[in-house]
Protein backbone atom coordinates (compact mmCIF):
# COMPACT_ATOMS: atom_id res chain seq x y z
CA UNK A 1 0.00 0.00 0.00
CA UNK A 2 1.45 3.41 -0.90
CA UNK A 3 2.10 5.88 1.87
CA UNK A 4 -0.52 8.59 2.10
CA UNK A 5 0.42 11.80 3.90
CA UNK A 6 -1.89 12.19 6.90
CA UNK A 7 -1.77 13.47 10.45
CA UNK A 8 -2.03 9.89 11.68
CA UNK A 9 0.93 8.03 13.11
CA UNK A 10 2.20 5.35 10.69
CA UNK A 11 3.63 2.13 12.11
CA UNK A 12 7.17 1.09 11.19
CA UNK A 13 5.78 -1.97 9.41
CA UNK A 14 3.36 0.10 7.30
CA UNK A 15 6.11 2.59 6.48
CA UNK A 16 8.55 -0.12 5.37
CA UNK A 17 5.99 -1.94 3.24
CA UNK A 18 4.79 1.34 1.72
CA UNK A 19 8.32 2.42 0.81
CA UNK A 20 8.83 -0.74 -1.23
CA UNK A 21 6.19 0.41 -3.71
CA UNK A 22 6.24 4.20 -3.28
CA UNK A 23 7.24 6.35 -6.25
CA UNK A 24 8.76 8.95 -3.90
CA UNK A 25 11.11 8.21 -1.02
CA UNK A 26 10.00 9.21 2.47
CA UNK A 27 11.84 9.72 5.71
CA UNK A 28 10.21 8.42 8.88
CA UNK A 29 10.40 10.26 12.19
CA UNK A 30 8.58 8.52 15.00
CA UNK A 31 5.51 7.64 12.95
CA UNK A 32 5.39 10.75 10.78
CA UNK A 33 6.50 10.44 7.16
CA UNK A 34 8.02 13.22 5.09
CA UNK A 35 8.41 13.08 1.32
CA UNK A 36 11.92 13.74 0.07
CA UNK A 37 12.66 16.29 -2.61
CA UNK A 38 14.76 15.58 -5.66
CA UNK A 39 18.35 16.77 -5.89
CA UNK A 40 20.34 18.89 -8.33
CA UNK A 41 23.12 17.63 -10.61
CA UNK A 42 25.93 18.86 -8.34
CA UNK A 43 24.44 17.04 -5.36
CA UNK A 44 24.13 13.79 -7.29
CA UNK A 45 27.60 14.16 -8.80
CA UNK A 46 29.22 14.65 -5.36
CA UNK A 47 27.28 11.73 -3.84
CA UNK A 48 28.14 9.52 -6.83
CA UNK A 49 31.81 10.44 -6.58
CA UNK A 50 31.93 9.54 -2.88
CA UNK A 51 30.09 6.27 -3.50
CA UNK A 52 32.36 5.31 -6.41
CA UNK A 53 35.65 6.16 -4.72
CA UNK A 54 34.70 4.52 -1.43
CA UNK A 55 33.45 1.48 -3.33
CA UNK A 56 36.74 1.21 -5.20
CA UNK A 57 38.71 1.61 -1.95
CA UNK A 58 36.65 -1.04 -0.19
CA UNK A 59 36.72 -3.62 -2.96
CA UNK A 60 37.78 -6.94 -1.44
CA UNK A 61 37.45 -5.62 2.12
CA UNK A 62 34.75 -6.56 4.64
CA UNK A 63 32.93 -3.19 4.56
CA UNK A 64 30.65 -2.07 1.72
CA UNK A 65 29.08 1.21 0.63
CA UNK A 66 25.38 1.75 0.05
CA UNK A 67 23.86 4.58 -1.97
CA UNK A 68 20.88 6.82 -1.39
CA UNK A 69 18.29 4.11 -2.05
CA UNK A 70 19.21 2.31 1.19
CA UNK A 71 17.58 3.54 4.39
CA UNK A 72 19.26 3.63 7.77
CA UNK A 73 17.21 2.82 10.87
CA UNK A 74 18.00 4.80 14.00
CA UNK A 75 16.53 3.70 17.31
CA UNK A 76 16.38 6.73 19.58
CA UNK A 77 15.03 6.46 23.14
CA UNK A 78 11.85 8.32 22.22
CA UNK A 79 11.30 7.14 18.62
CA UNK A 80 12.44 5.20 15.58
CA UNK A 81 13.68 7.11 12.57
CA UNK A 82 14.53 6.13 9.00
CA UNK A 83 16.66 8.35 6.81
CA UNK A 84 18.19 7.91 3.36
CA UNK A 85 21.82 9.01 3.68
CA UNK A 86 23.52 9.87 0.40
CA UNK A 87 26.18 7.23 1.13
CA UNK A 88 26.85 4.94 4.06
CA UNK A 89 29.45 2.28 4.72
CA UNK A 90 28.42 -0.83 6.63
CA UNK A 91 30.78 -3.49 7.95
CA UNK A 92 28.09 -5.71 9.51
CA UNK A 93 25.30 -5.82 6.94
CA UNK A 94 21.79 -7.09 7.51
CA UNK A 95 20.38 -9.89 5.35
CA UNK A 96 19.86 -9.18 1.64
CA UNK A 97 16.06 -9.16 2.01
CA UNK A 98 16.06 -6.26 4.50
CA UNK A 99 15.02 -2.80 3.29
CA UNK A 100 17.39 -0.89 5.58
CA UNK A 101 20.69 -1.01 7.44
CA UNK A 102 21.15 -0.17 11.11
CA UNK A 103 24.90 -0.44 11.78
CA UNK A 104 26.67 2.10 9.55
CA UNK A 105 30.29 2.90 10.35
CA UNK A 106 30.40 5.89 7.98
CA UNK A 107 27.52 8.16 6.91
CA UNK A 108 27.79 10.81 4.20
CA UNK A 109 25.26 13.57 3.62
CA UNK A 110 25.58 15.96 0.69
CA UNK A 111 23.96 19.29 1.46
CA UNK A 112 21.31 20.97 -0.64
CA UNK A 113 19.40 24.20 -0.16
CA UNK A 114 16.26 22.41 0.97
CA UNK A 115 17.97 19.98 3.37
CA UNK A 116 20.92 21.97 4.76
CA UNK A 117 19.31 22.83 8.09
CA UNK A 118 18.01 19.30 8.73
CA UNK A 119 21.29 17.69 7.62
CA UNK A 120 23.38 19.95 9.88
CA UNK A 121 20.98 19.70 12.83
CA UNK A 122 18.39 16.97 13.29
CA UNK A 123 20.01 14.30 11.10
CA UNK A 124 23.52 15.00 12.34
CA UNK A 125 22.44 14.50 15.95
CA UNK A 126 20.42 11.38 15.11
CA UNK A 127 23.31 9.81 13.19
CA UNK A 128 25.64 10.48 16.12
CA UNK A 129 23.31 8.36 18.28
CA UNK A 130 24.11 5.24 16.22
CA UNK A 131 26.51 3.23 18.37
CA UNK A 132 28.41 1.79 15.37
CA UNK A 133 28.94 5.18 13.68
CA UNK A 134 32.60 6.19 13.65
CA UNK A 135 32.63 8.96 11.03
CA UNK A 136 30.08 11.30 9.47
CA UNK A 137 30.93 13.44 6.45
CA UNK A 138 28.85 16.44 5.42
CA UNK A 139 29.71 17.56 1.89
CA UNK A 140 28.90 21.01 0.53
CA UNK A 141 28.54 20.53 -3.26
CA UNK A 142 28.85 24.25 -4.01
CA UNK A 143 32.38 24.75 -2.65
CA UNK A 144 35.21 22.55 -1.40
CA UNK A 145 34.07 22.08 2.18
CA UNK A 146 33.67 18.76 3.95
CA UNK A 147 32.81 18.63 7.65
CA UNK A 148 33.94 15.41 9.30
CA UNK A 149 32.57 14.32 12.67
CA UNK A 150 34.81 11.57 14.04
CA UNK A 151 34.02 9.54 17.18
CA UNK A 152 36.64 9.84 19.92
CA UNK A 153 37.72 7.26 22.47
CA UNK A 154 35.43 8.90 25.05
CA UNK A 155 32.38 8.34 22.81
CA UNK A 156 31.97 11.98 21.82
CA UNK A 157 32.77 13.48 18.44
CA UNK A 158 35.49 15.81 17.22
CA UNK A 159 34.84 17.94 14.15
CA UNK A 160 37.39 18.40 11.36
CA UNK A 161 37.12 20.65 8.31
CA UNK A 162 38.59 20.00 4.85
CA UNK A 163 38.52 22.90 2.40
CA UNK A 164 41.32 22.39 -0.13
CA UNK A 165 41.11 20.10 -3.14
CA UNK A 166 44.58 18.69 -2.42
CA UNK A 167 43.52 17.43 1.03
CA UNK A 168 42.87 13.78 1.82
CA UNK A 169 40.34 12.59 4.39
CA UNK A 170 41.85 9.60 6.12
CA UNK A 171 39.30 6.95 7.07
CA UNK A 172 41.29 4.37 9.08
CA UNK A 173 37.99 3.16 10.54
CA UNK A 174 37.33 1.42 7.20
CA UNK A 175 40.92 1.25 5.86
CA UNK A 176 40.24 3.86 3.18
CA UNK A 177 40.84 7.47 2.32
CA UNK A 178 38.96 10.02 0.28
CA UNK A 179 40.63 12.83 -1.68
CA UNK A 180 38.69 16.06 -1.91
CA UNK A 181 39.72 16.30 -5.56
CA UNK A 182 37.84 13.04 -6.13
CA UNK A 183 34.77 14.17 -4.16
CA UNK A 184 34.53 17.33 -6.28
CA UNK A 185 35.51 15.84 -9.64
CA UNK A 186 33.30 17.24 -12.39
CA UNK A 187 31.55 19.80 -10.17
CA UNK A 188 31.38 23.46 -11.14
CA UNK A 189 32.82 25.26 -8.11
Amino acid sequence: MPIVMTDEIISVEDYLSGELIAETKHEYLGGVVHAMAGAKVGHNRAAGNVFRFLGNSLDGKPCEPFGSDMKVRIELPEQTRFYYPDVMVVCDSLDDDEAYQDKPVVVVEVLSESTRRADMGEKREAYRAISTLRVMLIVDPERPHVTVDRRCANGGFETEFYTALDQVISLPEISAELRLADVYAGLEL
